[in-house]
């Protein structure tokens, strides 16, 4: 399989994903206070947006590199 295929595939369906989701949540743990041998933390949920036009641009170049990946032999 040539690499133009596979790189067109994989940008194809890494921008169907970013459409999809919207957006990655993930969580993180941060310090509140440390005495001696006492130790309090809190886990926040953190979210990061985005944005749907860098979705539809991957689509778009994916499939820019499998048309102009099939054209060239």
């Amino acid at each position: 399989m040539k690499a133009s295929i596979i790189v067109g595939i994989l940008l194809i369906a890494l921008g169907a994903g970013i459409l999809v989701l919207g957006n990655i949540n993930y969580k993180t743990e941060e310090k509140v206070f440390e005495l001696g041998p006492l130790k309090a933390t809190a886990e926040k949920e953190k979210s990061v947006a985005l944005p749907p036009l860098l979705g539809w641009a991957l689509v778009i170049g994916g499939i820019a590199v499998l048309v102009v990946g099939s054209r060239k032999k």
